[in-house]
This record gives structure tokens, sequence and C-alpha cells, in this order.
């Protein structure tokens, strides 16, 4: 959308094109920034920059409004971003030291929201950061741990994640927990970290060290961020006695405390709150406050313990979710199996329904797969509450007679990492079954407590 007839005059007039860096004085004040198409919804007598701090501002032209190229060709943060990457002043810039004597922990940076900052030059959010810029802007971390080793396998947004990258993370995270360090964080895009923590609790056996993963839903350059916050919680999270793989975020849209969430038990719950990842079906494990206080809220987790923690991290990748919804098609599971699928994951509704005797009913395509060795499992869509195979006549029909495996009340996304890890073990159905029902890593609660319920 273009700005008002009145606008593009005056850009003309300053030789001004959007993506230019200009000044805006209004009122005696100078407002610096990126020149911003104008919003489909917004004024056309408004210029929309993008000031150096990410957020956007509305200045609407007037008389007496001064619009002009800016003078300074690009923001500090750019040129210090630019000479990072060229190794020039890592020294001057990074300057965080870490005390040996603090508890020791390693760090391993995956990319995401948390990496990310401001791209000055487009006006939009690019993941760049390394790990050692990411704590240089968290220098208070150096008083509560000493983070002996970093590592970066790779750097991308977690909606471009693959199973491979949870094989590869799980891999370094399994060789840092068999060192001396007490604990092992890993920053993470926030959209599928709760993939990844449900990966990493099956691949990692008998945990000896909290594994924990923590991320960001607004950039580290933003003064609203969440990144800092918690990164310090998170901190405290690694070296505290719950030996567990989890995810800590904000528990509240303040910076109060954290939640420590079981990584089998956590999901996404918001796109851009800061308190966004929830316990669903359970409680979380701990509040924890970046001062150091830990308030454990779960009596049966796993503690700290000496030892060494195991690998086993073969993974199916020719797996499929599916969503039942009034009219689906139950072709969907004769193509997936056309095309070499494994197995299959059913987001059903209410007490684990799929279209059964009317419409376009799934349970002969549901059986044919089954009798052709593809398992399909069965996972809540309502997220809260479990599947009960016993309740209604065509429950009975979809998990007896047809085969379907019920999945209790594991997320649909766990039940789905889950059963790429039982096929990466076995491919017969009775021992897939016997395993997806088996409770590996506390994803299958053994009651539903309704205190948990939206907790």
């Amino acid at each position: 959308m273009a700005y008002s007839r009145h606008v593009n005059t005056v850009l003309e007039r300053g030789k001004i094109k959007v993506a230019d860096r200009i000044a805006v004085t209004k009122a005696g004040k100078t407002f610096e920034g990126l020149l911003m198409p104008r919003p489909e919804i917004g004024d056309p007598d408004s210029l929309v920059i993008k000031l150096d701090s990410g957020y956007n501002i509305g200045i609407k032209v007037e008389k007496g409004v001064k619009v002009e190229k800016s003078r300074h060709k690009e923001p500090k943060a750019i040129k210090e971003e630019e000479e990072f990457e060229l190794g020039k002043v890592r020294k001057s810039l990074l300057k965080l030291k870490f005390d040996r004597k603090k508890p020791a922990i390693s760090m391993v940076a995956t990319g995401g929201t948390i990496a990310s900052r401001v791209d000055y030059r487009t006006g939009g959010v690019r993941s760049a950061m390394k790990p050692e810029e990411i704590l240089h802007n968290v220098p208070e971390v150096a008083d509560i741990v000493n983070i002996s080793k970093m590592h970066s396998p790779f750097t991308i947004l977690s909606e471009d994640m693959v199973p491979q990258n949870w094989i590869d993370l799980a891999k370094i995270v399994h060789r840092e927990l068999n060192t001396d360090v007490k604990g092992v964080m890993i920053t993470h895009g926030t959209d599928t970290m709760h993939y990844t923590s449900a990966a990493l609790s099956f691949f990692l056996k008998d945990l000896a060290k909290p594994v924990v993963l923590t991320g960001s839903q607004r950039s580290s350059d933003r003064g609203s961020s969440d990144a800092g916050f918690n990164i310090l919680c998170s901190s405290r999270a690694a070296i505290s006695d719950m030996a567990e793989v989890g995810i800590c975020m904000h528990g509240s849209m303040e910076d109060t405390y954290c939640l420590f969430i079981r990584g089998t038990k956590a999901r996404k719950m918001d796109t851009q709150r800061r308190d966004a990842f929830r316990p669903i079906n359970d409680f979380p494990l701990a509040r924890v406050w970046a001062d150091g206080k830990v308030e454990t809220l779960k009596k049966d987790f796993r503690r700290r313990k000496p030892g060494k923690t195991g690998l086993d991290a073969k993974f199916e990748e020719k797996i499929a979710m599916v969503k039942a919804y009034p009219g689906a098609d139950p072709h969907i599971i004769d193509y997936h199996i056309k095309r070499g699928i494994k197995g299959i994951v059913v987001e059903a509704t209410g007490l684990g329904h799929v279209p059964t005797f009317f419409g376009r009913p799934w349970i002969k395509a549901v059986k044919s797969a089954v009798s052709s060795g593809v398992p399909i499992v069965a996972a809540p869509q309502t997220l809260y509450g479990r599947i009960n195979p016993n309740v209604y006549a065509p429950l009975r029909v979809l998990y007896h007679d047809a085969g379907a495996i019920c999945g209790q009340d594991m997320l649909p996304e766990v039940a789905y990492v889950k059963l790429g890890y039982v096929l990466g073990k076995t491919k017969k159905m009775e021992e897939v079954k016997k395993l997806m029902l088996t409770n590996m890593a506390g994803e299958i609660t053994e009651r539903t407590l309704p205190e948990t319920f939206l907790y």
C-alpha cells in the first residue's frame, strides 16, 4: 500500500525510498530509523519507521514536520555486528569472563529468536548471533555459573528443524553430560522447542544431570526481550537437583519466575506471550527464580546422581501426523502408506474418535494400515485429557477391531516423536504397541489431575 500523495511528494523531494535510513523531526524531537512500507490498515499520511530498538513508530507528516535522509548511514549495532563477523572486535565486544569456581555448565546454541537481532537494513529479524553474543547481553549469568564450553552445531530457526538435528544435538549433549559439568543449557527457537525436548527425553538414557532448553519470544536486542531472564533462570535450573530434560521459560508475562517443565509435557500455547509454554496434563517440575530460588512442584522427578548418561538416538523419519475433523477423507491414510510412511499419529477428536459409521468412515483405512504393518496411534487433539477406548461403541471399533493404538494422554507432538523413536527400535506391531503404551520419559501420566487443567 502506498503513502498519500502529500507524503510521497515529501519523500520524492528528499529523494527518499522505502528502506532508506531517515530522520524525522517533529515538535523538537528527532527520530531515526528505516523507512518502512505503509501497512495496509495504516494512516496514509503517517510515515512508518523502524527505530534502532527494533520497534516501529508512526509519525504523521503535517505542517512543521521535517523529513530527510539520515546523516548516519547505519546504526552502531550494524557496525558492531559486521566487525564481530570479521573477527576484528571479539575481545572488545565480548568482555564477559567466567569464574572457574562457579558451577560449570555447557551451552549449546542452535539458533532461533534468542539468537536473533533486528536486521537494520531490512527491518526484519534474522538469526545471526553466536553463543558469545547471546551471553554478552546477560552478564549476570557469570555470577551464577561458569559456562565452560559453548557449542553451535547449527544455526537455524526451529521451524526448519528435522529429526537429524535432534540426533546431532543429542550426541553433543550426551558427550557434555559425561564430562565434569553440572548440566547443559540449550538455546533453541520456541516454535518447535517442545518437539526437541521430547526427542532428547527419549534419546538420553539414565539421565544424571539437568538438560535445560530455553529460548525467547522476542529478539535479544528488543527492550522487551525475555531472553536474558530466561537464560538466568535456565542457568539456575541447569545446576539444580532435577536431572530432567525440560523447558525453562517465563512463568508469567513479567520477569518474576520461570517454569521448568518436563520435556514430554511442555507445549507452546501462544504465538507471542512471554509465558507461552505451559505444562499439559501435568504440573511443572519447578518454579525457578533468577535469584536462585527453586520451588519444586512435583515429587516424582529424577534427581541428580553420579553415573554416566546413555544415548539411544535411532529414529524412523518416515512417520506422519494427520488430523481427524468433520468431512476428513480417510484416503489420507492410504496416501501416506503409498508414500512409504511407516507409522501415523492421528490427532483424534474428543475421547479419541475418528469418523466411524457415517459420512467418510476411517475404520477400513485404519484397519488396512494396521494389517499391512503400519501402526496408527491416536492422540487427543483436545491436548488436555486422555484417550479412552472403551466409553463409546465407535471407540471400541477403532481400537479393538481396527487395531489403532491408544495414545493415552500424550501430546500429539510427543506421540509423533515417540513413534519415530520406537520404530527406530522395532517394526514388529506387538512390540511397537507395547512400547507406545510404556511410560518411558514421563510422557504418560498415571491419572489426570483436575488441578493441571489450564495451569
